[in-house]
C-alpha cells in the first residue's frame, strides 16, 4: 500500500480540509536528528511544532531536552502547563508578559529571555519596575552568526543581533553581571546561512557551488569566533548552555567544543524546504489534505483553499507542494488561491469531486496556524487527534 492509499484509508471518516502527522515518519526523523547530534541534547524549536501534546511526545524521546520558544506569552503558557527549561529565542517587547514573568519566581526559573543590547535590559527594567518583589530574570545573549566577506560588503545570514565580536559580547555580559535583577544563563548563535539554506537546490549548478563554498567558509569562521565569544562571556558568568545550529546544520554544529546543545524542530516534520540538503534525508511527516471541488477540464482540478504560503522572501519555493497524487502543479496564472486552487497535470484526469489532494507545506509549524488539530496516523490507522496551538485558542504569532 502506497502512502496516498494509507493516508486516505486512515482518514476516510474525516472531511477535508484537515492536517495529519505520520507518526512513523516523525519517529524516523527524530531518530536521525539524535544520531546527527552525536550525544549533545536537542532543544526543540516550538515554532516548528505548534502543538502542546506533540511537544510532550518529542520531549519524552531520548536526545531531546528543553524548548526553544518564539514569544514570551507562549513560554508563559507552556510553563503554566508544566514545561520547564524554556528559552525564548527572540527578544520580547511585551510589557505585560515581562511583568507576569517577574512576578512569579517559579516561572522565572523555568524561562530564559533573549537579549542583545543594553536597550533590552533597560526595557525590561522599565516594564517590571512596579513588580515587588521582583524575580530574577534569566537572560541569554544572542550573537550574530552571519558570514561576512569582502570587508563586510557581502553578508550571508539573518539580520539579528548587533553583537558579533568577543569584546562586544564581553561588554554586554559584564553589564548584565553588574545589573541587579538579571542573570546571564546562556549564549546562542543561529547560523541561518547554513542551518536554513539547503546546499543541494534544484537547477543552477553555479549557484549551488557558491552556496557550498560560502557555507564551508562560514563554518570555519564561526567555529573560531563562536568559541572566542563563549570564552569571553565565561569570564563574567558560569554559562548553563551554549546553543547553536538548526535542523540543517546539526552534525556540523555539534562538532564545536563551545556548543553544549543544538536546536531543531523542522526536521521532525520535514517540510518541503528541507528536501534540498546533502547531509541528511528526512521523511515527509506533516501533510494537509484539500478536497477536489471542481473539474474545469480533463487536465485540471480545483481544490478548496490552499493559499498557505510560508514566511520568508516571496517566491514559488514558499508555496505548499502538491504532493499526492504525484504529477500535479499549480496553474501558472493563479498559484495557490485564497479559497480555491486549480491544479493541472496528467494526474488530474484520475481525480473526481470529493477526492483528496495531499500537500506538504514549505515550512513546518506554520501549517498549524491553518488547522486546529493534527490527526496522528500510524501505518493506515488514525490513532489520535491532538490540538494545535490554534486548536487551544492560542495564536502567539
Amino acid at each position: 500500500m502506497d502512502d496516498r492509499q494509507r493516508y486516505d484509508r486512515a482518514t476516510a471518516g474525516l472531511e477535508a480540509p484537515f492536517a495529519i502527522l505520520d507518526l512513523a515518519a516523525m519517529r524516523a526523523n527524530a531518530a536521525d536528528l539524535v544520531r546527527r547530534a552525536a550525544g549533545k541534547p536537542i532543544r526543540v524549536a516550538s515554532k516548528s511544532i505548534r502543538s502542546r501534546p506533540l511537544l510532550e511526545r518529542v520531549l519524552a524521546m531520548d536526545g531531546f531536552q528543553g524548548i526553544m520558544a518564539f514569544t514570551l506569552p507562549e513560554a508563559l503558557w507552556l510553563a503554566g502547563h508544566g514545561f520547564t527549561d524554556i528559552l525564548v529565542a527572540y527578544p520580547t517587547a511585551d510589557r505585560h508578559a515581562l511583568a507576569t514573568l517577574a512576578a512569579d519566581p517559579d516561572t522565572a526559573r523555568r524561562i530564559t529571555v533573549t537579549v542583545d543590547s543594553a536597550a533590552h535590559l533597560d526595557f525590561i527594567d522599565a516594564a517590571v519596575a512596579h513588580v515587588h518583589p521582583r524575580a530574577e530574570i534569566r537572560t541569554c545573549l544572542d550573537i550574530d552568526a552571519a558570514y561576512l566577506a569582502l570587508g563586510g560588503r557581502f553578508r550571508a545570514g539573518a539580520l539579528r543581533s548587533p553583537v558579533r565580536e568577543p569584546d562586544q559580547a564581553a561588554d554586554l555580559a559584564a553589564g548584565i553581571a553588574k545589573r541587579p535583577g538579571f542573570r546571564l544563563a546562556g549564549v546562542m548563535a543561529y547560523e541561518s546561512q547554513i542551518a536554513g539554506l539547503g546546499d543541494d537546490p534544484p537547477g543552477n549548478a553555479a549557484y549551488t557551488r557558491l552556496i557550498r563554498l560560502m557555507q564551508a567558509r562560514s563554518a570555519r569562521e564561526l567555529i573560531l569566533r563562536r568559541g572566542r565569544v563563549v570564552n569571553a562571556v565565561r569570564q563574567y558568568t558560569d554559562l548553563e548552555f551554549v546553543n547553536g545550529g538548526g535542523t540543517g546544520s546539526v552534525e556540523r554544529t555539534v562538532r564545536e567544543k563551545a556548543i553544549t546543545e543544538v536546536a531543531a524542530g523542522s526536521g521532525l516534520f520535514h517540510p518541503r524546504l528541507f528536501d534540498f540538503y546533502r547531509r541528511f534525508t528526512g521523511r515527509p511527516a506533516a501533510l494537509f489534505a484539500l478536497p477536489v471541488v471542481r473539474r474545469p477540464d480533463m487536465e485540471t482540478v480545483t481544490v478548496l483553499g490552499g493559499g498557505y504560503p510560508a514566511s520568508g522572501s516571496a517566491g514559488p519555493s514558499r508555496l505548499p507542494q502538491p504532493y499526492l497524487p504525484a504529477g500535479l502543479r499549480y496553474a501558472p496564472d493563479e498559484g495557490a488561491g485564497e479559497v480555491q486552487t486549480p491544479l493541472i497535470g496528467q494526474a488530474a484526469a484520475e481525480l473526481r469531486i470529493g477526492d483528496r489532494v495531499w500537500f506538504r507545506h514549505a515550512k513546518a509549524g506554520e501549517m498549524c496556524e491553518r488547522f486546529d488539530a493534527l490527526h496522528l496516523v500510524d501505518g493506515d490507522t488514525l490513532v489520535e487527534t491532538v490540538p494545535t496551538y490554534r486548536g487551544e485558542g492560542q495564536t502567539f504569532l
